[in-house]
């Protein structure tokens, strides 16, 4: 990728998108940051990663919504880009019931607002961040070639759309497309909507965990580095494809998760268990052999190292992860 030529990170104080535009700029990339830093989740913890990147040669940050569309516009006639990483999203399963719409204003008509200005401007490289939550009911371990049209929740049936219209780009006007499919994505400044940092938490105040079905649901656990690294490799002229970015291993129990923190902070783990979810899913697994052919990814962080490396994050920042709402 022509280091010329800034890179436009959408979503990029969330917490996939901060640390992809952090290893982009430790490779010398400029990039462009925008978030709409909306309040899905305590913006406190959007505004600590965006401090990681403030002030640091060659970022650029904008207040902006992908679904704005004159202001997304407007940036485009500002920066000549070389590449869009769309990492902006709304995401969560089960808030994806609640209010559908917002997801599909963003998820969907935010990626047509960008590949339209794409298309304006002659920008001919587009990485997009899907999910393995497409995969729902198909045979493990999941392969990119599998059909995933029945998505489960509205949150992964904006991401089908997200990925079908970014097709239809590629193949009227040419863009060079990465579909990357994530999975379980987890590691320091997570998600607080997401177990694992809410359980580190609960485990360490002494709250009661609210764990939804018995804990023997697992997943492919991919740690946050391993992923902006594959997200960066997606860079890479392949015509349009789609490539799962996850563990590739056996999937790690919610059980031994938390048995995992619980050695970590040497403290035990109350549990209410609560009725399994019908939107969640009981299982995932990545195939990531396309991941290790096409862009010569695989992951480096295993599993327990990552969980051991977010207990520490919690402990290091735990005077204002207090203060967080989950």
């Amino acid at each position: 990728m022509d280091k010329s030529q800034p890179i436009l990170v959408t979503g990029a104080a969330g917490f996939i998108g901060s640390k992809t535009a952090e290893l982009l700029l430790d490779a010398g990339h400029e990039v462009v940051g925008i978030d709409n830093l909306n309040d899905y989740y305590d913006v406190r913890v959007k505004q600590y990663r965006l401090d990681q990147l403030q002030g640091r040669a060659g970022f650029t940050f904008a207040p902006i919504d992908i679904e704005d569309l004159p202001a997304v516009k407007k940036l485009f006639g500002k920066h000549a880009f070389g590449a869009v990483i769309n990492l902006a999203a709304r995401a969560g399963v089960r808030y994806s019931m609640e209010n559908p719409h917002v997801y599909m204003t963003t998820n969907a008509h935010g990626t047509l607002n960008l590949l339209e200005c794409m298309k304006d401007h002659g920008v001919k490289k587009f990485v997009l961040a899907s999910t393995s939550s497409l995969y729902a009911g198909q045979p493990m371990p999941f392969v990119e070639t599998l059909p995933v049209n029945t998505p489960i929740s509205p949150y992964a049936a904006s991401k089908k759309a997200a990925e079908v219209m970014a097709y239809t780009y590629h193949h009227l006007y040419g863009i060079d497309v990465t579909v990357l499919r994530y999975f379980t994505v987890f590691g320091p400044a997570g998600r607080p909507d997401m177990s694992i940092l809410r359980f580190i938490k609960w485990i360490d105040e002494g709250t009661p965990i609210e764990l939804f079905g018995d804990g023997s649901q697992s997943r492919d656990f991919t740690y946050v580095d391993d992923i902006a690294r594959g997200t960066i490799a997606g860079l890479k002229p392949l015509g349009y494809e789609i490539i799962n970015l996850g563990g590739g291993n056996n999937p790690v129990s919610i059980n031994a998760m938390i048995e995992c923190f619980e050695q970590h902070l040497g403290k035990k783990a109350t549990i209410n268990h609560k009725p399994f979810h019908k939107a969640d899913m009981k299982e995932t697994w990545a195939n990531i052999d396309k991941a290790k052919s096409l862009l010569g990814w695989e992951p480096q962080i295993d599993p327990f190292e990552g969980f051991k490396r977010s207990v520490q994050w919690h402990v290091a920042n735990r005077d204002w992860i207090k203060e967080i709402a989950l």
